[in-house]
């Protein structure tokens, strides 16, 4: 088995990761169009590549506040058909973490954490590994905005 690859990330104090295999790119937070009705977690669109995304603010996701500040990174991820960018508090670096290191979560049976598959356990911090793909099937109204962005994606494509 492979080391997993992995971009760790900052979200209040802790660390978290994504597989560098969902990553599309890691932005500066630039233009966010506001979109009234959303869940609190949806902090509205940005433009990726041409293309609407919606941005998922994971401070808010965790903690119930909104994340900011100048370190404040978009990481754009691609799950399934669906892309989004999870606002962080920092992007900080590509790791490969050692398979031996990896502890399973077990609290991937609590209905509210399970994105949260496996706790890397490294010399001087811990790191947990989050599922983007089970991050967004857990949360509420996600399928209208999935929904709503394969629409748009079509229309688009029809308009061309």
């Amino acid at each position: 088995m492979t080391n997993p690859k992995v971009v760790v990330f900052r979200c209040g104090q802790e660390e978290y990761a994504v597989s560098v295999d969902h990553v599309i790119s890691i932005e500066k937070i630039e233009m966010t169009n506001r979109i009234p009705h959303l869940p609190d977690y949806v902090d509205g669109l940005t433009k990726n590549r041409g293309e609407l995304v919606p941005i998922l603010d994971f401070e808010r996701i965790l903690y119930g506040r909104s994340g900011g500040g100048d370190l404040s990174r978009l990481l754009v991820l691609h799950v399934d058909d669906f892309t989004f960018a999870l606002k962080v508090l920092e992007a900080k670096e590509i790791l490969d973490i050692p398979t031996e290191q990896l502890n399973q979560v077990g609290l991937v049976n609590y209905a509210r954490t399970r994105y949260f598959t496996a706790v890397a356990n490294l010399d001087e911090r811990m790191i947990t590994l989050v599922s983007p793909s089970v991050l967004v099937d857990s949360l509420e109204g996600i399928k209208e905005i999935k929904q709503y962005m394969v629409d748009l994606k079509n229309k688009e494509a029809e308009a061309e």
